[in-house]
């Protein structure tokens, strides 16, 4: 029998070394590295968006329609067209009728469209107007609206951070008219907020009537669309924001709570239904409104006003 043979001993041989490589796995890999320059982490993705901001990349724009295409919105009939076009809804195109009745109202919507530069007018037979609107009653006359250019939710953090200032937000949970909406964004310019926040579904968006109701303040006020709200608000509180929720019974009024003049989002939910259950358990604040006339509620726009008026005074 050979005695040379391996296997007659029941222990190993000798082994090739990891040439040192063990050894250094086991050494440090220095201090960590700050939150900013951490990737994943809430912090480093404001300090992202605000280099984007700072080098002027463009606004995520709004989500995609079937086919790939960026769904657009038609405002039909000559009042309304008027409308949308004296109160600075952003339009594309204006498609006029062939051979349309040339009414005060048409001139007027011409008029318009003509002094505000940048729309285009496109004259069309009747039945291609009747297929664009499915058959809406258009009167003639349908404006196309462009889709409107949502922020991204940290963009609102990082502008409040860029003008050095404490992040003043307003989020809408359930909120689906959009007239409350436009509500909301002329409150938040008015007191000084740096944008909205509203979820992408079961939520109203930035439609014309939207613009409309919101005075033109919707041309400097960013709106801010998330795939899911509690997460985003989640993702404010680890930046440092408190969340504030509206709640007819919240533990506390709206005039005793210090949190409202620092970095601050208010939630408000809808008129019927309040704040959804995941929203309000995310909440660090569940604040009330008193009113001692005993309505039992107050649309999301007013309440919102109050609000802000009140963070204001705080900051201020």
């Amino acid at each position: 029998m050979a005695a040379n043979n391996r296997r007659m001993s029941g222990k190993k041989g000798a082994q090739v070394g990891s040439g040192g490589n063990r050894r250094r796995g086991l050494e440090g890999k220095g201090p960590t590295p700050p939150a900013e320059a951490r990737k994943g982490h809430v912090k480093n993705r404001i300090a992202n968006a605000k280099a984007k901001k700072a080098a002027g990349a463009p606004r995520r724009s709004a989500p995609k329609g079937r086919g790939g295409r960026a769904s657009s919105e038609m405002v039909v009939g000559r009042n309304p067209v008027f409308e949308a076009l004296r109160d600075g809804v952003p339009a594309s195109t204006l498609y006029v009728q062939q051979f349309i009745d040339n009414d005060e109202r048409v001139r007027e919507a011409l008029q318009l469209a003509a002094e505000r530069g940048g729309i285009h007018l496109m004259e069309a037979p009747r039945p291609e107007l009747d297929r664009m609107t499915n058959g809406l009653n258009h009167q003639g006359l349908v404006l196309q609206v462009p889709p409107y250019e949502y922020a991204h939710p940290e963009d609102l953090v990082a502008a409040a951070f860029d003008e050095g200032q404490d992040p003043l937000i307003v989020a809408l949970d359930g909120v689906t008219d959009p007239r409350n909406l436009g509500a909301v964004v002329r409150s938040v310019c008015a007191f000084g907020g740096h944008g909205v926040l509203v979820p992408e579904r079961r939520a109203a968006g930035m439609t014309a009537g939207a613009w409309k109701t919101s005075a033109g303040t919707a041309a400097r006020t960013p709106v801010a669309r998330a795939t899911n709200l509690t997460r985003a608000l989640e993702q404010y509180k680890k930046a440092g924001v408190a969340v504030v929720g509206l709640a007819a019974d919240g533990e506390h009024e709206v005039g005793d709570l210090e949190a409202l003049g620092g970095p601050v989002v208010i939630v408000v939910g809808s008129e019927g239904k309040g704040l959804s259950r995941l929203v309000g358990e995310t909440c660090d604040y569940r604040v009330r409104i008193p009113m001692p006339g005993g309505a039992e509620s107050l649309n999301a726009g007013v309440a919102a006003g109050v609000v802000l008026y009140e963070a204001a005074r705080r900051r201020a």
